[in-house]
């Protein structure tokens, strides 16, 4: 059994969408971070998204636990045109376009971003490499919130925009299990 421990890194405090924009996570809830890392398994596998705000809350989580090269492919949805953008100016910028990519994802993009099925799939390439790589071991990944939901879509069987549904916090732990030939999902957005 490979067990996937998909935390969602520290809060950002930023009120506009922040994809690959790299900003710095708020990692001084000390004893919401000692009661997460006493949660997630001494011997787990540790990766992270390579963007500051998952890189250093997986260096918070890090102590006595091996590191994995961080992982561009972990990166959260590429928001193109509307990263830094907040919701209201990107509603009336694209009205019908921001509305789609909420409500019908899959191939819907921002302007020079990325589609629901595009970050799938990459992130679906991490997670295949790491099931061959490291068959059987407790592998914790320090993520985003589209990134997170794309593997709950993937376990569950259910629509993207099924998955969207799903509320995923701030240091939460997202638990998936594959046993060589399936998934189970465990817990959705715990916060220990």
């Amino acid at each position: 059994m490979t067990r996937f421990w998909w935390v969602r890194h520290g809060p950002t405090h930023q009120r506009a969408f922040v994809g690959w924009r790299d900003v710095a996570a708020d990692l001084s809830d000390l004893p919401r971070l000692a009661r997460l890392n006493a949660y997630l398994p001494q011997d787990a596998l540790l990766i992270s998204s390579d963007l500051r705000r998952a890189s250093a809350t997986a260096d918070a989580l890090g102590l006595g636990r091996q590191r994995l090269p961080h992982d561009p492919r972990l990166r959260e949805f590429d928001f193109g045109d509307w990263d830094g953008r907040n919701f209201a100016e990107v509603e009336v910028s694209h009205p019908a376009l921001s509305r789609r990519f909420w409500e019908e994802p899959g191939d819907v993009a921002p302007p020079g971003g990325e589609s629901w099925n595009r970050l799938a799939a990459r992130v679906g390439g991490m997670v295949a490499g790491a099931l061959r790589d490291h068959a059987g071991r407790d592998i914790i990944v320090v993520a985003h919130f589209g990134v997170i939901l794309t593997q709950v879509q993937a376990a569950l069987g259910i629509s993207p925009c099924q998955a969207l549904s799903h509320g995923i916090e701030n240091l939460s732990v997202t638990t998936i299990s594959h046993d060589g030939a399936d998934w189970q999902i465990g817990r959705i957005n715990h916060c220990p």
